[in-house]
């Protein structure tokens, strides 16, 4: 009988021993759903992780700061080719990430996932729109056979519905959930002060706003690429003015007959804009961005304004003309862009915001980079 007691005795402290381990190792995983409704199990917080497009670190370097390369070991060549200014600000503050492996675009089947693999990452990140291809490709089906999780996450095509769960998504992914929250709660907070006070104005008069998307980046620059009632279409919304293409385009992007611009006749056009220097056949567009020259911007958006049909317009003839960073419609910063549309549209009714003084309090309080001004420009009024 004493013997059997001790069988027992060591069972169960066999069981107790063991039962901690088997709950840590659960504990570990985490179900996500990414922003193509896929639910995926993660081992949180993440060890290796490739970023599929390198402008997520905009979101990222926002949740990590001083961490934000440490669990990074490869990302896409994007933020080099079509952000180089912000590229510049991280690299002047993390030198190592010169040595990053670099990946292309996968729908231009420029992404080795061989490379990816040797790499050994528990997660790639990639952007909404190559799920597709990452399907048809067979992508997906051989990151998972090599123990890779695939996540989607979106800040351009639909941000409204996407962006709040792939910041939080980011916030599992690196161990960083309570400051992801963080960072969605002083978003909600900077756009509100535009907002709230839009809501407040009995019968509220909306301008009409033309969104041009990267003129002067390619080809023949004809107008007019834009936006429908998303992204950069939802911000001239949110900041009290009317964007004139959701009228017709009811996608995220489109093209806008200019009979119709002409029609339309917008009281305000903006123009997006970076530094496209790395992939421009033309180096026509307006290169604002991190540290900008204000003066070649101002040149480059005159020259612009001199195509078919924006001559013709009262919003070139008035002097409302404007560029914005373009780069804003692929990260979550837009409560900067809502701010300052609302200054042009509605000049005196914000006449004590400052959009570029709380653009700098973020950088102070969420990125590890410093801020410097160059996001906007405007023609002076009488200057068409």
């Amino acid at each position: 009988m004493p013997h059997r007691n001790l069988k027992r005795i060591a069972a169960f402290i066999l069981a107790l021993i063991a039962t901690p381990v088997i709950i840590a190792t659960s504990a570990s995983a985490t179900e996500i759903i990414d922003s193509a409704g896929r639910k995926v199990e993660i081992d949180v917080p993440a060890k290796r992780v490739i970023v599929g497009e390198a402008r997520q670190i905009h979101v990222i370097a926002a949740l990590l700061g001083e961490k934000t390369f440490d669990t990074i070991v490869g990302w896409r060549d994007d933020l080099v080719k079509k952000d180089p200014d912000s590229y510049k600000a991280y690299i002047e503050r993390f030198p190592q990430i010169e040595k990053l492996p670099l990946f292309g675009y996968l729908p231009q089947g420029d992404f080795s996932l061989e490379a990816a693999i040797a790499l050994t990452p528990d997660v790639i990140t990639l952007n909404l729109e190559v799920e597709k291809t990452a399907k048809e490709s067979g992508f997906e089906e051989k990151a998972a056979a090599a123990g890779i999780k695939v996540v989607y996450l979106d800040f351009r095509l639909d941000p409204d519905k996407n962006s709040e769960n792939s910041i939080r998504v980011l916030g599992q992914i690196f161990g960083a959930v309570p400051r992801a929250e963080e960072f969605i709660a002083y978003r909600h907070d900077q756009i509100a002060l535009v907002t709230d006070r839009l809501a407040s104005v009995k019968d509220l008069t909306r301008p009409g706003v033309f969104i041009e998307r990267a003129p002067g980046i390619s080809g023949e620059n004809n107008c007019c690429r834009t936006f429908g009632p998303v992204n950069f279409g939802a911000m001239v919304e949110q900041a009290g003015g009317h964007n004139i293409a959701s009228d017709v385009i009811k996608t995220t992007f489109g093209d806008l007959n200019p009979e119709q611009l002409i029609v339309s006749n917008p009281e305000h056009v903006i123009v997006t804009g970076s530094n496209w220097a790395a992939e421009s056949d033309i180096n026509q567009f307006v290169p604002v961005g991190r540290g900008a020259d204000m003066d070649l911007s101002r040149e480059r958006l005159a020259k612009l304004m001199e195509r078919t049909p924006f001559p013709e317009l009262d919003a070139v003839k008035n002097g409302n003309v404007h560029a914005v960073w373009h780069q804003f419609y692929g990260a979550p910063y837009e409560f900067y862009p809502i701010q300052q549309f609302a200054k042009w549209f509605h000049p005196e009714l914000f006449a004590d915001l400052n959009p570029e003084q709380n653009f700098e309090e973020f950088h102070r309080k969420f990125l590890p980079v410093t801020y410097k001004p160059g996001y906007f420009v405007s023609l002076e009024k009488g200057s068409n």
